[in-house]
Order: structure tokens, then C-alpha cells, then sequence
């Protein structure tokens, strides 16, 4: 399946009072990947939107293995796992230096008719296509 990798440096007002990344910010890290993931879909939001369609995430999960501090360079790898009834990415967040694994996550996002406002119990076309084109 499709993975990319995207660095990410931790900033100050990512901290919490405790000096490390506040636990809410990993999910604006995962969307960071998710976009470039998307991308390199060819099928990033814009174009979701233009094909008819929304991509709520469903689900989101995550595994907390060790803290990300300021200044502290991560880099998040995005890997497509599902895409036929549903868009399932697995993340691993990792410090660039040393290659640790810091955070083990996934989401689910569903397909979402915009003229209905429908669940898509299938993933459109316009997604499945892209995809098998790149396998």
C-alpha cells in the first residue's frame, strides 16, 4: 500500500505545562499526514469535494509510546490499509534521529454523498481508481 513520510518539528505552543506535546495536538499531526497522503493520492480534499463526495472520519485511534518534546523533529509515516468500503490510514510517528516509535495511531473516514448526505456503504469510483492505478 501507499505510505509517505512527513516531518514534523514540535513548537512551543504545541506543549502543554508539562514541557511535552499536548495530547490533542498529535491529531493536527496526523492530519498533516493524512493531506500529504492524500496528495499523493491525488484525491486530497478538494478534490473529494469535487467528486460529490465528504470524508468524515469515523474513527480515531491512538497509541501513546512515549512523549514528543519541544524541538524534538518526529516524522509521521501515512499508510493507506483500506480503501474498497472505507479509507482506513495507519500512522507511526517516530523521532527522526533515532527512529523510536514515540505513537501508534489509525483513523477511519467513510465516504459521504454530498447531494444526499448518505454513508457510501462502497468507496467511490474516484478514489478506488486512483488507488488501484498506483498498485
Amino acid at each position: 500500500m501507499l505510505s509517505t513520510e512527513t516531518p514534523i518539528t514540535a513548537q512551543f505552543y504545541d506543549l502543554d505545562p508539562m514541557n511535552v506535546v499536548w495530547h490533542g495536538n498529535y491529531a493536527r499531526y496526523l492530519e498533516q499526514a493524512r493531506c500529504d497522503l492524500l496528495d499523493a493520492l491525488g484525491y486530497n480534499y478538494t478534490e473529494m469535494g469535487a467528486s460529490g463526495y465528504a470524508w468524515p472520519i469515523v474513527d480515531l485511534r491512538l497509541k501513546y509510546v512515549r512523549p514528543i518534546r519541544f524541538g524534538q523533529t518526529i516524522v509521521v509515516t501515512a499508510t493507506l490499509v483500506e480503501y474498497q468500503n472505507r479509507l482506513k490510514i495507519d500512522y507511526r510517528i517516530r523521532d527522526r534521529d533515532s527512529g523510536e516509535v514515540l505513537t501508534k495511531a489509525s483513523t477511519i473516514q467513510v465516504a459521504v454523498a454530498l447531494s444526499s448526505g448518505e454513508m457510501q456503504l462502497e468507496s467511490p469510483a474516484a478514489l478506488t481508481e486512483r488507488v488501484e492505478a498506483l498498485a
